[in-house]
């Protein structure tokens, strides 16, 4: 797209503005729409790759509103070489994210989530998950919220609370203020970026 925006500009010797006049509403509202949700994206911390989906929409179809009535001769060749530099950058991405998921065991978080489940199941607990960095956690467990570690205590010593998840940096605190608790055998370890992190199970 950046490479057919250069040749387009080219052609109009570098006019920007007069390319933004000849530009219809349609075309500058899926621009607005795409650089806004990119500028947007960039400055949450959090970088969830589900996070890029809503721009993908928009720039489709700016792409499509660039090729409509625009493919002239002496820009095909260009144009080729944008779609097929686009469909080796994003297939060999795609493919070293799985790859490079595979190698580093990135379902471990996922496993981990199914075993909880069912070890909960089968006891027919009542669980909750105290805050942590890993939003996906919530989705592994099936759980529509985090918990605060101090209602977690307050729930737990209460008999309100049969199972506790909490990461392995917050659990040593947590153990000294949780009546009769005690680690089971489910647990996570892993490293991601060169930090450890991990996650257990804490029952009665």
């Amino acid at each position: 797209m950046i490479a057919i925006a250069i040749v387009g500009l080219r052609s109009q010797n570098w006019r920007l503005a007069s390319a933004f006049r000849e530009m219809s509403p349609e075309t500058f509202w899926l621009l607005c729409w795409s650089v806004g949700g990119l500028i947007v994206m960039s400055l949450i911390p959090s970088k969830r790759v589900d996070r890029i989906f809503p721009v993908v929409p928009p720039l489709c179809l700016l792409l499509a509103g660039q090729l409509r009535g625009r493919v002239t001769a002496p820009r095909r060749p260009y144009l080729a070489i944008a779609l097929i530099f686009a469909i080796l950058f994003t297939g060999g991405y795609t493919v070293s994210k799985v790859v490079a998921g595979y190698r580093d065991h990135r379902d471990a978080l996922a496993v981990f989530g199914r075993k909880v489940r069912h070890e909960i199941a089968a006891n027919h607990w009542r669980y909750e998950v105290i805050s942590a960095k890993d939003e996906g956690l919530l989705l592994y467990l099936r759980k529509a919220h985090f918990i605060e570690p101090l209602r977690a205590i307050d729930e737990w010593n209460h008999g309100n609370v049969d199972a506790l998840i909490a990461s392995t940096e917050k659990a040593p605190a947590l153990m000294r203020q949780l009546r009769d608790a005690a680690f089971s055998r489910l647990r996570l370890d892993q490293v991601q970026d060169g930090h450890e992190t991990g996650y257990v199970l804490i029952t009665h």
